[in-house]
């Protein structure tokens, strides 16, 4: 049940970070390098138009953010952080469409906490992390500075967004390193009506990183989920990031009662090239496939092509997305009001970093 925050209240809870973001900067101004504070953020906006389309709520793609038409904004993000010795904390707060969206609106405000962790490095080669942090899982992430894409593939929309629980990270080698991590299941604050947990793990190996996500599958669960993130420096200017994924979930809850079996695979290949310090251009090419018991599975085939123009702190995203249904699967409607398999749309970003 979505809570109604009091006005007022809100305003006390904003004012109150206020002073303590404006707190963090002044400690920045006036400390030394040395200063355990450190401020970081971000904001991005954008313009998006598609192509061929009635406009009777159909120009969304089924993924997450980024899918309104005209001048839109994706969210404001604020990252504070605290260290001294061998512990810190971090504190991320989402302000906008993108940062509601990613936190499913379960938050304090709304979705205002993003990433809420402290942590403690036992010895340099090992680290405990306890409390909301971004997952582990799939090869993009919810802030878009970090992203070459703007838009978001299908691997990262239908899997999870963060986790509440404890981590443990391990340096095994220099080029090797282990996760073990049990949580709450994805998106769940509260298991009192369950008593379900979930786990995680990651091992990573010069640069490639096998991904593992498992909870029941009940009350809203995402199941078993099993996912490589890597990729490799072709040349010195050219980049092939990879991402693959396999998802199932015996336990979907279907309508009038029972369950079934659902969940979804594919890959996505991310060739990215520098033509210059500035400039860059990459492709995402996406083959998604949502699958269910008794259904035939439905492909998607999405093709993004993204540039990504650097100037100080601003980053310029122009994009073009082609998103293609497969198997008779008709979900957009055309410029006539007829449905059909495909949407195009345009995009330009701006994201503006600071830290």
């Amino acid at each position: 049940m979505k809570t109604i925050i009091n006005t007022k209240f809100a305003k006390k809870i904003f004012l109150a970070g206020f002073a303590l973001v404006s707190t963090a900067i002044v400690a920045q101004e006036t400390e030394e390098s040395t200063s355990p504070f450190s401020l970081s953020g971000s904001i991005d906006t954008y313009f998006r138009t598609t192509f061929n389309d009635a406009g009777e709520a159909t120009t969304a793609t089924p993924t997450s953010f980024a899918n309104q038409t005209g001048f839109a904004l994706g969210m404001a993000n604020l990252i504070g952080a605290y260290e001294t010795g061998s512990t810190g904390l971090v504190v991320d707060l989402v302000f906008g469409p993108r940062g509601t969206e990613a936190t499913f609106e379960n938050d304090v405000l709304n979705g205002i906490i993003n990433q809420a962790y402290a942590y403690w490095n036992v010895t340099d080669k090992t680290t405990l992390t306890i409390g909301r942090f971004n997952t582990w899982v799939g090869y993009e992430v919810i802030a878009p500075a970090a992203n070459f894409n703007y838009s978001v593939s299908y691997l990262f929309s239908n899997g999870p967004f963060s986790h509440l629980g404890v981590k443990a990270d391990f340096e095994l080698s220099d080029d090797v390193s282990l996760m073990l991590a049990v949580t709450n299941p994805w998106d769940t604050n509260d298991i009192s009506g369950t008593g379900e947990y979930a786990l995680g793990g990651q091992l990573g190996a010069y640069g490639q990183y096998l991904n593992l996500y498992y909870d029941s599958g009940s009350n809203g669960g995402l199941g078993f989920e099993i996912d490589y993130t890597g990729g490799f420096d072709v040349t010195e200017d050219f980049f092939l990031g990879i991402n693959a994924a396999y998802n199932t979930n015996s336990n979907t809850e279907i309508e009038g009662g029972g369950t079934t079996t659902t969940g979804f695979y594919g890959a996505a290949l991310y060739p990215q090239y520098a033509t210059s310090e500035s400039f860059s251009i990459g492709l995402r090419g996406e083959y998604f496939a949502f699958t269910q018991d008794d259904f035939d599975d439905v492909p998607v085939l999405g093709l993004t092509l993204t540039g990504s123009f650097t100037k100080d702190n601003l980053i310029i995203k122009p994009e073009i997305r082609l998103d293609s249904f497969g198997n008779d699967n008709e979900p957009f409607l055309d410029s006539d009001g007829l449905a059909t398999n495909n949407l195009s749309s345009f995009l330009v970003a701006a994201i503006y970093t600071f830290n």
